[in-house]
């Protein structure tokens, strides 16, 4: 694949030109570069597993290739934040339909969902029930979940690992293989301060979940906060993220998928490959655009284009893994 950041918009002025250092060695020029702002998912084509990325409605899915009989997709849809009821959405609970509907609509049913956090503004029961009964609508039956800090600052997660996270390990983290995949869930919300925490009883977990597995293994890992250091002055990273990365390091094809940021953020170092989901429920300002991260309000009629889902086609081959974003907003 080509390791060159996706050509990408603020959606109110443009890409911007100003120089700024970040942690893992990518400016701030080349960093917003990689900000997709069409408010798009993602469609995901796993062949080999490196990921590539197009936007959904600029062309089609890719075509299994004839006889691969492992090949499959998912979709991932994030932040849902279903109770918020502000300015920047006030009904979040028709976004994440629209998102279903989206979903449902797609010519070949994906085999699973991921949610990658935030399914919740508030954690409460009544929120958590809205929620589920939309997504249960959806032509997918199966669907796993990984949560965000809004589904678990009141009480830990308690009512979150009542509702999706049983089975789970710990604060709810957890793997699973499908069709020759290994998914990795984690929960990197709970240690929450000025950015996502993992915990050491999560990295040993995590360490010997992979140690098994063959360098082969085709990994995607997900987690609602970005495991890599987006902007660490808003929170947007983990601070012991790149100790569970450093264990990736070793396989030949690794999938990072996150939300939290509400925006897409593509890039690729080395055998890894980052990509975090728009929202379904409203976006969030590119980092250093405003004075602090939060729901931003966009004008009238533009909502929809900004917020997302995301689509993923693993083909049992070596070969990329295809990314295709893919918005609200009706086309045509």
């Amino acid at each position: 694949m080509d390791d060159t950041p996706s050509t990408a918009r603020d959606p109110q002025d443009g890409p911007s030109d100003s120089p700024a250092a970040h942690n893992d060695g990518i400016d701030r020029r080349n960093f917003l570069g990689c900000m997709a702002w069409a408010g798009t998912g993602l469609l995901w084509t796993f062949a080999g597993g490196v990921p590539t990325s197009k936007l959904f409605a600029a062309s089609p899915a890719p075509t299994p290739a004839h006889g691969a009989g492992s090949s499959f997709s998912f979709v991932q849809i994030s932040d849902s934040h279903i109770g918020f009821n502000k300015a920047a959405n006030q009904d979040v609970a028709g976004t994440l339909k629209l998102a279903i509907d989206k979903i449902d609509a797609l010519p070949a049913a994906p085999d699973f969902m991921l949610h990658t956090g935030d399914i919740t503004q508030s954690a409460k029961a009544s929120e958590f029930d809205t929620a589920q009964q939309i997504i249960r609508g959806s032509r997918i039956q199966q669907v796993h979940y990984v949560p965000g800090e809004h589904d678990t600052a009141t009480d830990d997660g308690a009512l979150y690992r009542e509702r999706f996270g049983k089975g789970t390990v710990g604060s709810g983290w957890y793997s699973f293989d499908h069709k020759g995949v290994h998914f990795i869930g984690l929960n990197n919300s709970l240690q929450v301060d000025a950015m996502g925490g993992l915990g050491g009883d999560q990295l040993t977990w995590m360490k010997k979940d992979v140690a098994g597995l063959s360098s082969s293994t085709p990994i995607v890992v997900f987690a609602h906060i970005p495991l890599w250091m987006v902007y660490p002055d808003w929170g947007w990273g983990t601070r012991d993220g790149a100790e569970a990365l450093s264990y990736l390091r070793r396989f030949g094809s690794v999938t990072v998928l996150n939300g939290h940021i509400h925006q897409i953020v593509q890039k690729v170092e080395g055998n890894l490959s980052f990509h975090t989901a728009a929202s379904t429920a409203f976006p969030q300002p590119a980092p250093g655009k405003a004075p602090s991260a939060g729901p931003m309000v966009v004008p009238a009629g533009q909502l929809k284009s900004v917020l997302g889902i995301t689509e993923a086609h693993y083909i049992g081959r070596r070969g990329p893994l295809a990314v295709v974003d893919s918005s609200l907003e009706q086309k045509g």
